[in-house]
């Protein structure tokens, strides 16, 4: 009867696992199954990235958004937006978040002074540099935000976010030139940008308008 009892606790037990105990994917593991051919394993693991990922595991992540599948391509450009936003340091972390509730609210001189003390406390951060170049173009100081996004392309060359803020910075400034070389860089990093490939095809028009005005 105890046998019978025991036999039945176990029973229990293993119907109350969950089905999917499997172990978790490892970064390795995520990076190698962004080339699989289950399109729902590709959109798993540039999630997985997200969740776990590092910098190392951005070119992986940069060869994924031209996957043929959409929701890949958008699942792995936000796994690498999540990866650039971690820091490494709890401290900075936390001020990064509150510097983001700040932005959101609307708060542009508090946020400034959250991300310029995220630099000082590390100027490694390519992240906080590019938050507050942000925070300066929605303020209007447009060669402050075109030197911070100096900064997050010196630590980040890949970072289409701050290459495409250059593009935007130098259509305020009325440089067309620049403004499309640099939106361009950006498209060839991630050529899902459609506000981008719009501002591409007005800016190439513009400048041929203005050829044929010169001739």
């Amino acid at each position: 009867m105890a046998h019978i009892k025991l036999t039945t606790l176990l029973t229990l037990l293993f119907l109350a696992c969950p089905a999917d105990s499997a172990p978790a994917v490892s970064r390795e593991q995520a990076r190698q199954s962004l080339t699989d051919m289950d399109v729902q394993v590709r959109r798993e693991a540039a999630t997985r990235l997200g969740e776990i990922g590092a910098m190392d595991d951005t070119p992986a992540l940069r060869q994924a958004l031209r996957d043929d599948d959409a929701d890949t391509r958008e699942h792995a450009e936000q796994s690498m937006w999540q990866i650039w936003e971690r820091s490494g340091n709890q401290q900075v972390d936390r001020l990064y978040q509150a510097g983001v509730l700040q932005m959101k609210d609307g708060d542009l001189r508090k946020a400034i002074a959250t991300f310029t003390r995220i630099i000082e406390l590390k100027p490694g951060f390519a992240e906080g540099w590019n938050k507050r170049a942000t925070l300066y173009f929605l303020d209007g100081e447009y060669r402050k935000s075109l030197a911070d996004c100096a900064q997050v392309i010196k630590r980040n060359p890949h970072h289409f976010g701050a290459l495409a803020g250059y593009g935007q910075i130098y259509l305020r400034l009325e440089d067309y030139a620049r403004a499309l070389d640099y939106f361009r860089r950006a498209l060839e990093v991630n050529p899902n940008m459609d506000s981008v490939k719009h501002n591409i095809l007005l800016l190439e028009q513009l400048i041929e308008q203005r050829r044929k005005d010169m001739v």
